[in-house]
């Protein structure tokens, strides 16, 4: 989600009740653009070649908007920018430039929706969490594709339908995520466990629990040691790990259209595994005020055996651990996607252009970077060895001075660590084609969070009946259920 949405601010109104107010958009375009569909072949899997759209006559350079890169500064998105530009070397109104925006993802959703509105920043190209989509969709704020432009069976169908709304697709997918179930078995080998090394599709939360159980029986164990962690912080990583909740037991909060459809019995079933998920005897006392980072420190220092985390935490763990001291497997149960879309701006002048740099950056070559340099590739064709390799000089421009490989065996830019002996060292072959192996699997099975236009108000008000839930002495999933159904069902109609 990088890691995920963030949440848009709710309001009080009469009776005490939490409504996720939305915040209405002001001049925002009365309708779309006309988009051109005409588009020659040319370029990576016969993508429209750069300046040939009718609206594309500004000058450059292309500009792409993004959160920060977890690979780092000079990380693989913009080294892909740089491939790019040396590929229009001879034309100044084809260069592209990357915008990245601090601070979180409430932070950056807000700057792109105050930039877009008003018009001030000259955005061409938008690098959105995938649940904002709709939103952007919905207020005119980015062009629908082009249908010949969105034909692409190579991207993994169920991260293809992020960039859907209303049966028109309006991004193409650019990096994805999926929550994974990171593990110590140097830990669990010292309990008497013997946990295989090699990814499984049959772990259940029960099996995780037993050895959990088994953990804390085991002589030496201290008070700041628990079985597992996640990210239980009052923000996304919460959602997140509430929908995945939700989701294995067969709950849904919203259609496809975005039509809210629980009900109370509904959100207490979903609550109910989220607390057992949640005990006190089996996760780690400060996960709920933990977010991505402190969670991986406490699976680096041994104060848990058991990790729900994002892919990238899989070349980032080189860097911290020794190769035989952690390992990796599909989460138990329904697993949430996350990632982002690029998507051309409603008022772009550049709109050919912008579209031609969107598919140069989600092309074969592209994602293969993308794979190796530790985010999610979103096509079928990076995980199964049929793929193009990586632009060289992208692969040569990411790998560090100890020559050492990222997860699937292309160039890292983690930097190394002085935290082990001789600092990151990679775990081989075997163990990276196996990582891969889990990760296609499980994001061809993983569920979205809801779908709205809303979804600024709606994760506002489930972080905060959840995290108030699972911060209570005394939790009642009944009372917090009907609390939790009035006030979701006003924020999926805007209210």
């Amino acid at each position: 989600m990088g890691r995920g949405s963030g949440g848009q601010g709710g309001a009080r109104r009469g009776g005490g009740r939490s409504t996720g107010r939305r915040v209405l958009l002001a001049g925002v375009l009365g309708c779309l653009l006309a988009v051109s569909s005409a588009a020659c072949s040319g370029g990576p899997e016969g993508t429209p070649q750069a300046g040939q759209d009718g609206n594309a006559t500004d000058q450059g350079p292309i500009v792409v908007a993004s959160g920060l890169d977890v690979t780092g500064s000079g990380g693989v998105r913009q080294q892909l920018i740089e491939e790019w530009n040396r590929k229009h070397a001879s034309s100044k109104s084809e260069q592209a430039k990357l915008v990245e925006l601090p601070g979180g993802a409430d932070q950056q959703r807000s700057q792109l929706l105050g930039a877009l509105q008003s018009g001030s920043a000259g955005y061409d190209v938008v690098n959105l969490d995938i649940t904002w989509i709709p939103e952007f969709a919905e207020a005119g704020l980015i062009r629908p594709m082009p249908e010949e432009e969105t034909v692409d069976r190579d991207f993994i169908n169920r991260v293809h339908r992020t960039t859907l709304w209303k049966g028109r697709s309006y991004a193409r997918p650019f990096n994805t995520d999926v929550g994974l179930l990171y593990y110590r078995p140097d830990l669990l080998e010292a309990a008497g466990i013997q946990p295989s090394r090699q990814p499984t599709l049959n772990w259940s939360w029960g099996d995780l629990n037993a050895s959990i159980k088994t953990l804390a029986l085991s002589p030496g164990r201290g008070d700041d040691q628990a079985g597992w962690t996640t990210q239980l912080k009052q923000y996304e990583g919460l959602t997140a790990n509430t929908v995945e909740a939700f989701a294995s037991v067969g709950v849904e909060l919203a259609d496809e259209e975005g039509r809210y459809r629980a009900s109370e019995a509904d959100l207490k079933k979903g609550l109910d595994e989220l607390l057992e998920r949640t005990r006190h005897d089996r996760i780690l006392a400060s996960a709920v005020s933990a977010d991505e980072t402190a969670t991986l420190a406490d699976f680096a220092a041994g104060r848990v055996a058991f990790l729900r985390h994002w892919p990238y935490v899989y070349g980032a763990l080189r860097t911290l651990l020794p190769p035989d001291a952690y390992s990796v497997n599909r989460l138990p149960g329904a697993s949430v996607l996350g990632g982002q879309n690029l998507a051309a701006t409603a008022d772009s002048p550049r709109a050919g252009n912008a579209r031609a740099l969107i598919a140069f950056l989600t092309s074969q070559e592209s994602e293969r970077c993308l794979l190796d340099a530790g985010f999610a590739a979103t096509r079928a064709s990076a995980y199964n060895g049929n793929s193009r390799p990586c632009w060289p000089r992208v692969a040569a421009a990411l790998r560090p001075a100890d020559g050492a490989s990222t997860a699937t065996g292309g160039p890292s830019s983690a930097p190394p660590s002085k935290a082990g002996e001789g600092g990151a060292k990679d775990q081989g072959a075997a163990a990276r084609k196996a990582f891969t192996w889990t990760l296609s699997g499980a994001l061809k099975e993983a569920v979205q969070r809801p779908r709205t236009p809303y979804y600024g108000a709606f994760t506002q008000v489930l972080q905060a009946h959840v995290h108030a839930l699972l911060s209570a002495e005394r939790p009642d999933s009944a009372k917090a259920a009907g609390r939790l159904h009035l006030d979701l069902r006003d924020a999926f109609e805007g209210k």
